[in-house]
Order: C-alpha cells, then sequence, then structure tokens
C-alpha cells in the first residue's frame, strides 16, 4: 500500500506464521494494518456504542491493570457489560502481539486498556493535547527513559465509518528536523519538576527531547500542512499496530474506538538501535538516559 503501512491479511489473532520483515517494519516505525482482522461485539455488547457510556468529565472509557473501570456511567449492568467487553478486546490485544512477537512477551508492561466512543471531530482540546495534529507520542509526567510505547487499535464503529489518520514521515527525518530547534536540557530543570511532583520521576534527556519533537511537531502548523505525509483510513472491521512513539500519526476522525497499550524495554527489541532511543543517541552522539 504505502512504506508507512504493512498490510497483513489475517482473520485470526493468534497469527499462523510471522515473517521477519513484519517485525522489521513495526520495529522502523510502520504501521501493520489488519484489515480482515475484527473485534466481533457480541449482541448484548452493540448497546455500548454510543457516547452516554462516557462519563463526560473523562476523557476516554479505561480499564486499568487491576481490572478497574475507569471514565464510564450507567446501570451496574451497563458498567459490568463495559468492562467484559474491554477485557476481551485486552485479551485478545494480548493475543495478537504475542503471536507477532514473541520475543516481547515476557518484557511487556501491561497499561490500561481504552475505549473511546466519542467523535474525534467534536474533542475541543489545546494544541499540545490535539491529536488531529501530527505527532510522536511523549508525556510530560511520565518519563520513560527510552521504554517503548506499543499499541494495538481496533475500530468498532457500527455505521461502517473509518477511523482517519495522517501518518508523516520517518522518525530519523523528523529527528534532523526538529532537534536543531529543541531547547537545551537542563539538569536542575529535571530536579526540580521532579521535586514538585510535576513529573512522576527524573525526566532525562531522552525524555526532553522526545517532549521538544512533540511539541515540536504540533506547533508548526507550516509542518503539519506540508509535512511529507499520507491520509489513511483504517477501516471498520479493522485492526492496526505501531510503536506511537516513533509512528508519526494524527487522529482527524472516527468513532468508537478499541485501544490497548503495552511498554516494551528498549533493550528487548529485536532490532534495538531502530528504536527512538538510539536514533537520537546516534544523531547527538551521546547517551540520553
Amino acid at each position: 500500500m504505502n512504506s508507512r503501512i504493512l498490510t497483513i491479511d489475517s482473520t485470526h489473532w493468534q497469527l499462523d506464521h510471522v515473517q521477519d520483515e513484519w517485525i522489521t517494519a513495526l520495529e522502523s516505525g510502520q504501521v501493520l494494518y489488519f484489515p480482515q482482522l475484527s473485534f466481533n461485539l457480541l449482541d448484548d455488547e452493540t448497546k455500548l456504542l454510543t457516547p452516554e457510556v462516557r462519563d463526560p468529565k473523562k476523557r476516554n472509557i479505561s480499564l486499568d491493570e487491576h481490572g478497574q473501570l475507569k471514565g464510564a456511567q450507567g446501570d451496574a449492568q451497563t458498567l459490568s457489560d463495559l468492562s467484559t467487553m474491554v477485557q476481551r478486546f485486552r485479551n485478545q490485544a494480548q493475543s495478537l502481539v504475542a503471536s507477532l512477537t514473541p520475543n516481547y512477551v515476557e518484557h511487556l508492561r501491561l497499561a490500561p486498556t481504552s475505549y473511546r466512543p466519542t467523535q474525534v471531530q467534536t474533542r475541543s482540546q489545546s494544541w499540545r493535547a490535539d491529536d488531529r495534529r501530527l505527532h510522536v507520542d511523549a508525556f510530560p509526567s511520565r518519563p520513560n527513559y527510552g521504554e517503548r510505547i506499543l499499541r494495538v487499535f481496533a475500530n468498532v464503529n457500527p455505521n461502517n465509518e473509518p477511523r482517519v489518520w495522517r501518518i508523516g514521515d520517518d522518525f530519523e527525518s523528523i529527528a534532523k528536523q526538529f532537534l536543531p530547534r529543541a531547547k537545551p536540557y537542563s539538569r536542575l530543570q529535571a530536579l526540580a519538576l521532579n521535586a514538585l511532583f510535576v513529573t512522576k520521576k527524573f525526566r532525562s534527556e531522552y525524555d526532553h527531547l522526545m517532549l521538544q519533537l512533540h511539541d515540536g511537531m504540533k506547533a508548526d502548523l507550516e509542518y503539519q500542512k506540508n509535512a511529507d505525509q499520507i491520509t489513511m483510513p483504517f477501516a471498520s472491521g479493522s485492526v492496526w499496530v505501531c510503536f506511537s512513539d516513533q509512528a508519526s500519526h494524527a487522529v482527524m476522525s472516527g468513532q468508537y474506538m478499541l485501544e490497548q497499550t503495552f511498554h516494551l524495554p528498549v533493550e528487548q527489541q529485536y532490532h534495538p538501535e531502530l528504536s527512538p532511543l538510539h536514533i537520537l543517541q546516534r544523531l547527538t552522539g551521546k547517551g540520553l538516559i
């Protein structure tokens, strides 16, 4: 389809076979697209396809690693059905990743599973939080020292509406463009942010630079308009997987999506040299964590 997208024609969450090129593509920042892989809702789950099940004070519904449902509203049966649906997706996402990248399994750290019933176009956000702008994922309060952010997405829209993304340039090209604009790293500032509990732990220079890339991309409207990019409609009834800290992406439209995040230590990749940490260390000529 495109060098940014690798299409895999599988209909099973437990893959029968895996090609080495799939793993290399994933770790190079490409998006793996499974157009025939559906997360099928049970009959009594179709009633959950409404924004009314989300607490309006929360951005998404989530199931934490302990099985606690958050961000939802409704009666006891609705909350139970939501929890069951999201947990079932979590199990299938784990099965997909385990069969796709078996060497990851014992090293993966599970993050909350989310259900996003809100229409993307209606969300009102600050420019930093606006995921309709091209970006790579980085989080101001949660330094991760190069740990990877692996995500599995499923479009469950009942009206056959796609989840439309823009997918941008490769990570190294982005880094070469935005690193010269990055503010210098300050260890004293990082210590202060940690002491004031602005960050959950000390912010490394790697985390500082990732935030500089994230913010620099989102703040540059000319870049948003003119960057090398494609528009990709992920069909209803499809699944896609990527490292969202490496694949430049923007979410333009869509409604009703399930998402599972995993964290992976960078040294446990098949090809650690392809990671953002190793790319940034090579470009800057120094260790960053």
